[in-house]
């Protein structure tokens, strides 16, 4: 089952970014998340599984399609929670950078946090720190303890942050630490990933949305490596909503196990942009295009790269022939 419904996803998350890279660089953000969204869709439902969206594009009756509470798949298999963002990275594709893609996890239902639309404050660590770090930590007591864990100075340390004027007071005590910092433009599901995936990356923190939070604690639930996040309402309105969707405390640390409990959970991307990590959508001669995607599961840890090339004339949007598996 596991095998079946990860080729499933895989083969949505391609139509998804072989729509969404019609927009690279054409500056239209919007346009460029509609196809992915409307490919994306177009395909949910032959899925076996009766799955229902925890984390998609808003919430019932503010979001044309994959409402949160929206039932997906053909209603003939398990019963999952699903988390979609079908292009994160909506500005990295209009403005043809890195690192924009398509993401889906699926876990029994139960399983996924019911995360708001807001900004997170999180802290993102491969295997080898994996549990020993804690957000509620000053940032200098955590730097200090992660280059005494991983016996290297702190010069030797890599930081990865969001380039955001609410992270300034952050980046200058990086700066005054004398780690290098990797700041970023956009990617923050990527972003916590690269902490896992041999970049150089040690460390990623910062805030980004709550959602691309627990998109990220699926793939490091995968990947042996850990998350910890703080949500960070602004507003009565915001924690009313949290409560709403189950979040009685909405300022308590929130550990990887809290965002995604238990096992059996697919986290499955397809790059629209190129990145370290995964190829962007390539169009090669004769109407064919190449996808890059990565299938991981935790229950084996196991990490799967499909690249694919699709026969756009005879099967547009869909998974024509993997050439690498």
């Amino acid at each position: 089952m596991e095998s079946q419904l990860a080729l499933e996803l895989v083969r949505i998350t391609e139509a998804a970014a072989l729509a969404s890279a019609k927009w690279i660089g054409r500056g239209d953000k919007n346009n460029a998340d509609d196809a992915a969204t409307t490919a994306l869709r177009s395909h949910f439902n032959t899925v076996p599984m009766d799955g229902t969206v925890v984390i998609g594009e808003g919430e019932m009756d503010e979001a044309p399609m994959l409402y949160i509470g929206e039932r997906v798949g053909n209603r003939k298999g398990p019963k999952m929670d699903i988390a979609v963002d079908p292009l994160e990275g909506t500005e990295t594709v209009a403005k043809g950078l890195n690192n924009a893609i398509s993401v889906i996890a699926a876990a029994p239902q139960g399983s996924l946090l019911h995360a708001p639309d807001m900004y997170m404050q999180k802290l993102a660590v491969g295997p080898k720190l994996a549990g020993k770090l804690s957000l509620d930590d000053p940032l200098e007591q955590t730097l200090a303890k992660a280059a005494l864990l991983l016996d290297r100075p702190l010069t030797d340390l890599t930081v990865s942050i969001l380039d955001r004027d609410r992270h300034r007071s952050i980046i200058e005590v990086l700066r005054q630490s004398g780690v290098r910092i990797k700041l970023l433009g956009h990617g923050d599901v990527m972003a916590a990933i690269d902490t896992c995936a041999d970049s150089g990356v040690d460390l990623y923190i910062g805030s980004g949305g709550a959602p691309e939070g627990v998109l990220a604690a699926a793939a490091l639930k995968c990947m042996g490596g850990d998350i910890q996040g703080r949500l960070l309402p602004d507003s009565d309105e915001d924690i009313e909503r949290c409560k709403r969707m189950g979040i009685a405390d909405p300022k308590r640390l929130l550990t990887m196990d809290d965002m995604v409990g238990g096992q059996g959970v697919l986290f499955v991307a397809t790059g629209v942009t190129s990145g370290d990590f995964l190829q962007g959508v390539r169009h090669l001669p004769g109407s064919r295009a190449e996808t890059h995607s990565v299938v991981m599961y935790s229950e084996t840890k196991t990490v799967r790269f499909v690249r694919s090339v699709h026969h756009l004339e005879e099967q547009a949007g869909t998974w024509a022939q993997a050439v690498s598996f």
